[in-house]
């Protein structure tokens, strides 16, 4: 076989190859309205947050999380969301580095809310099909306790929505609130139908007092604050400014906004995020079993490794052919 015809199928093999080992991870988005905790902390400021709760998160974690603040989900979660998040770790999703999410405060900021009609806005940076899921607490949840999923009323989601079309950079939903009254939590969970990949967010939210009606900031604002109402930090979301300002720290790839460098990647699979976990093991082999990898789009795993198996076959034939016509052969 020519030198030049090998070095040239060997090439293309390796690059096959090689691209299917860097295809870049994508984040895809976080709870805008009722914001979440992390996009509540990055609108603050990941170097010098205003809130005491989001500068003890930023303690705990550093401040990449923040600049990472699209990225809490877990890769090939497959709707075991219960099996993989154990209790405690419900807002970090179980990733270690979202750890500062999962401190047990009641000074988060929240936004102010009533019960009734109220209209989600999902922030997406990359969108894909899949279901929405909200979740409340229930009556009685102590926010300066770490999060359980007995907190939450499972049955009874607040919101479910199935492949909302994004607009404006929101994925829009409505749902409706129950009656509940001071600081609650909504637990939202975005399970992709192409993917195993789940995305996580806790919005907290006061009720206010035993008056009920609460002030919501934004477009579900209505209603008027009670005379008992508890004084919370307001919340607010980052603006498109904010997004694309911190976009080049993040370590995130996804559309839209953020790093560019296809050298870099989300970190949440299963396995990843919580290693020490019994289960991770089992999630690990899940993931080594279909093929797919953090935030990586099965079109895309395909597509590369038909490149590389397409170069590989185009060796062994070359060699083939330059082997019959050798003479004695």
């Amino acid at each position: 076989m020519p030198a030049r015809r090998k070095a040239a199928a060997v090439t293309l093999a390796a690059t096959g190859m090689a691209a299917l080992a860097s295809v870049p991870a994508s984040a895809h988005g976080s709870m805008g309205d009722p914001v979440s905790r992390i996009a509540q902390c990055y609108a603050e400021g990941p170097e010098s947050p205003a809130s005491a709760a989001c500068s003890a998160a930023v303690a705990a974690g550093g401040t990449q999380a923040l600049y990472d603040w699209n990225g809490v989900r877990i890769g090939d979660a497959a709707g075991r969301h219960r099996e993989l998040i154990p209790d405690g770790r419900l807002c970090s999703a179980g990733n270690e580095e979202f750890k500062g999410l999962d401190l047990a405060r009641s000074d988060w900021p929240a936004t102010r809310v009533h019960s009734g009609a109220y209209t989600f806005k999902y922030r997406v940076t990359a969108p894909h099909k899949g279901t929405f899921k909200v979740y409340a607490t229930r009556s009685g949840y102590d926010p300066a306790k770490p999060l359980a999923w007995s907190d939450l009323d499972l049955e009874h989601p607040v919101a479910t929505a199935t492949d909302p079309v994004p607009s404006g950079g929101f994925s829009t939903f409505a749902g409706t609130l129950p009656e509940r009254t001071g600081r609650q939590l909504l637990y939202a969970v975005w399970q992709r139908s192409d993917s195993p990949e789940a995305f996580y967010s806790c919005s907290d939210v006061d009720f206010g007092g035993s008056g009920g009606a609460g002030v919501a900031t934004g477009a579900n604002a209505g209603g008027a604050t009670g005379d008992d109402a508890t004084p919370v930090p307001s919340a607010s979301a980052p603006s498109d400014e904010q997004i694309e300002a911190g976009s080049g720290r993040s370590t995130i790839e996804h559309h839209g906004h953020g790093d560019d460098d296809a050298s870099t990647s989300a970190r949440p699979t299963a396995a990843a995020a919580g290693a020490n976990r019994p289960e991770a093991a089992g999630s690990a082999r899940n993931l080594a079993e279909t093929g797919a990898s953090t935030g990586t789009s099965y079109a895309a795993i395909a597509g590369v490794a038909a490149l590389a198996i397409g170069s590989a076959a185009l060796f062994v034939s070359v060699r083939r052919r330059a082997a019959g016509g050798r003479p004695g052969r």
